[in-house]
């Protein structure tokens, strides 16, 4: 399995790319699904999360929406000219809301956890240089 790390403008290029690339092939295989559209943003959520390295583990959640947006560019229903194509691009991102909140937060746990772990990585590795605490007895008062 590749393990690329990617930064926080290489996660937005993949995601987009990749969503765009995907939504030509919906286009072309089934006919500009919607449906279909919104469960392979999914797993490219998953990834794009998973493959930002670790300074820029934050712009995952970001960078998520935009390629969904991006993506529904050749799938979006519009009519002509431009006009035409900025309503099919509303429409189709009011009618698969819940496409791109779930690939949001599948995107959004996935950092969070892969936060608490590093953060905890980092505590114990803190606690791990400052060598063991000495134990510290309570006195006993005089009776």
């Amino acid at each position: 399995m590749p393990n690329p790390r990617l930064t926080g403008l290489g996660g937005g290029l993949f995601c987009g790319a990749t969503m765009f690339a995907l939504a030509c092939l919906d286009q072309l295989l089934f006919g500009a699904s919607l449906v279909v559209y919104g469960v392979l943003f999914l797993p490219v959520c998953a990834l794009t999360a998973l493959w930002v390295r670790r300074g820029d583990i934050v712009t995952a959640p970001v960078v998520v929406p935009i390629a969904f947006a991006f993506g529904l560019l050749p799938v979006a229903d519009g009519g002509g000219g431009f006009e035409g194509e900025l309503m099919g691009l509303v429409t189709a991102l009011a009618t698969q809301a819940g496409w791109l909140y779930g690939g949001t937060l599948v995107a959004g746990v996935i950092t969070t956890v892969r936060k608490i772990r590093l953060m905890s990585r980092r505590a114990a590795q803190r606690r791990a240089a400052q060598g063991p605490r000495p134990e510290i007895r309570p006195r006993r008062r005089p009776a």
